[in-house]
């Protein structure tokens, strides 16, 4: 049998179509090579932002986060105007149909956990502090735990951060009872596959790295680490690397959030990353010298570019020359 005849109009038509499903195949190529090489096979962490930095539209974070930024993890702590210990069956659905959609992992769930005022002390001077959808009493804590355990179960996560209570002028009296309650935490979650993480933060009563060093000796588990955040450490006038840093027991560091600070006069404000003074740069060299393979996490706080999700983009070009700098990205 013989070809039918040749139409030139035609085989022009499938030559072109030929070379516009090559270039399709050639840009979604280039496309997820970008994203593997900006944030997840090159570098040694768990490269994340926040979501609730960028927005509380937790579907325009999840696109921004994976597509612009080029990450392959998030970090939960608020969404849709709730905490994420508050979100209903119908809400976990939804986030998680949404995290698949853009392929992002969950590194930790950010609850707030012992963010409330230690009974029997005096009122702490940071029991109003901004708590991120969050506003649950001390006789909560246990369901806000229960709670967290049951997100990070929902989204595939081994980790629950906390911290350690509303920061005391003297905490010296409650220290011990503390960190009773932090190992009695500790213990429950070790039960259900879970590690706790201690955030230093400035307005608790572990905010530096001299201070976390200490609480770590104190509560010794497996399921007890620290969430490092040189940001916060520094808001308290420790110069977090190398300085805090160095104090740390680096088998016991299970998480990192990354913001930066300026001095004015003897106050701290928030900056972008890159434009403060700690030294991102060393600090992520160090991290990956140790053997740290957990989150590096966007905590932007900075509100400088006009908007959360501007100011979150504006930092993250910053860290992202701070990784590739220390050759981590």
């Amino acid at each position: 049998m013989f070809p039918g005849p040749v139409f030139p109009e035609r085989t022009f038509s499938l030559i072109d179509r030929r070379k516009f499903l090559a270039g399709m195949a050639v840009t979604a190529a280039a496309t997820a090579g970008s994203r593997l090489a900006m944030g997840q096979s090159s570098t040694p962490f768990r490269v994340a932002v926040i979501n609730d930095e960028i927005s509380q539209d937790f579907g325009h974070v999840c696109e921004v986060a994976s597509r612009e930024f080029g990450m392959g993890w998030i970090e939960l702590r608020s969404m849709w105007k709730k905490n994420i210990v508050n979100l209903d069956d119908k809400e976990v659905a939804e986030a998680k149909r949404i995290l698949e959609k853009y392929q992002l992992k969950v590194t930790d769930i950010a609850s707030p956990l012992f963010k409330v005022d230690w009974p029997g002390a005096p009122r702490s001077e940071y029991s109003e502090s901004k708590n991120f959808a969050a506003n649950f009493s001390l006789a909560q804590q246990d369901e806000v735990l229960d709670r967290a355990l049951e997100m990070a179960k929902a989204f595939g996560t081994d980790r629950v951060r906390c911290f350690d209570f509303w920061r005391l002028k003297d905490p010296a009296p409650y220290r011990a009872a503390i960190n009773d309650k932090l190992r009695e935490a500790a213990t429950k979650v070790e039960k259900n596959g879970i590690i706790l993480l201690l955030e230093n933060e400035q307005s608790c009563n572990t905010a530096t790295g001299a201070e976390a060093a200490k609480l770590l000796q104190e509560v010794q588990s497996e399921s007890f680490m620290l969430n490092w955040d040189p940001g916060n450490a520094a808001d308290r006038g420790e110069v977090p690397y190398p300085d805090g840093y160095n104090l740390l027991p680096k088998d016991r560091i299970g998480h990192c959030h990354c913001k930066d600070v300026v001095r004015k006069g003897n106050k701290y404000e928030w900056a972008a990353m890159g434009t403060g003074i700690i030294d991102w740069e060393g600090q992520f060299k160090a991290l990956k010298r140790d053997g740290y393979n957990h989150a590096v996490s966007l905590e932007t706080h900075w509100n400088g570019g006009g908007s959360p999700e501007e100011s979150s983009r504006q930092s993250w070009a910053g860290m992202k020359k701070l990784l590739q700098a220390a050759g981590a990205l």
